[in-house]
């Protein structure tokens, strides 16, 4: 059980058109969408027949505040509300206090000190693994914030979740690239200075797809945008950043072939 703690194992779209996001994502990732059995509206995404996130409508009070559709990470943890806690007296703003969802667990979404969005989850399951070290077409491979304060942000989240540094890397005027893991595991994303054109601090999701070529024509033939790449990162693997129909910004990762 512990093996899946400070893993991000949920994702979620808060989407300004949850019927436009839903016709867009499932040509280049090859996902599928499953109702809740529960008591709210709320759409599962699935990757080969199994859930790992969600669909939904952005709420007004997010749009008045000028938030864009927006992917949202949720980190598991034995307890939502002693993580919560924590992450407030570490400096963090709680956006949604802890709360129940029937049948699934319990949630809360903060904000980090330098404004990141992320939420931690309190599984209703019991046997819950860590994730595959092979990521399969369509999982999440990579998680990567981008912040004001990479010092301030590494301290808050090494702190509440015992992340550990695994490695660095110098990108110029941006600074250090850190990458880290969750304990005794592999690395799961990276942290680095935000560059000067992004409005605030937000983590960034990779999708794994076999053919990123193939996903990223995929992407513009939906109505998306390619932001960065394609190109090259350490180790030969591929990755390009993008922006969706409705303005939401994911990422497609692909391994080099074999």
């Amino acid at each position: 059980m512990s093996a899946a703690r400070s893993y991000f194992t949920w994702y979620q779209l808060m989407s300004s058109d949850p019927a436009g996001s839903m016709a867009f994502y499932p040509p280049i990732t090859g996902w599928t969408t499953q109702k809740f059995d529960g008591p709210t509206d709320y759409t599962m995404w699935a990757n080969g027949g199994e859930p790992f996130g969600g669909l939904m409508q952005l709420p007004e009070a997010a749009v008045k505040m000028g938030a864009p559709t927006h992917w949202l990470g949720y980190v598991n943890v034995a307890s939502a509300d002693a993580a919560a806690a924590r992450a407030v007296e570490l400096g963090a703003q709680s956006l949604v206090p802890p709360t129940d969802i029937a049948g699934a667990g319990r949630f809360s979404v903060l904000a980090d000190p330098t404004g990141g969005m992320f939420a931690v989850c309190q599984s209703a399951q019991t046997d819950m693994a860590a994730p595959a070290q092979l990521t399969p077409h369509g999982g999440m491979s990579w998680h990567e914030l981008y912040t004001s304060d990479l010092e301030a942000a590494w301290s808050f989240y090494s702190t509440l979740f015992g992340w550990q540094k695994i490695d660095e890397m110098d990108m110029g005027p941006l600074g250090p690239y850190r990458l880290f893991a969750p304990a005794s595991g592999a690395p799961i994303g990276g942290i680095m200075k935000r560059p000067a054109e992004m409005l605030r601090s937000a983590w960034l999701y990779y999708v794994h797809v076999d053919d990123l070529a193939a996903a990223i024509e995929a992407a513009q033939q939906a109505g998306g945008t390619v932001v960065s790449g394609p190109k090259h990162v350490p180790g030969g693997d591929r990755i390009a950043q993008l922006m969706d129909k409705q303005g939401g910004m994911f990422a497609l990762h692909a391994k080099p072939p074999s």
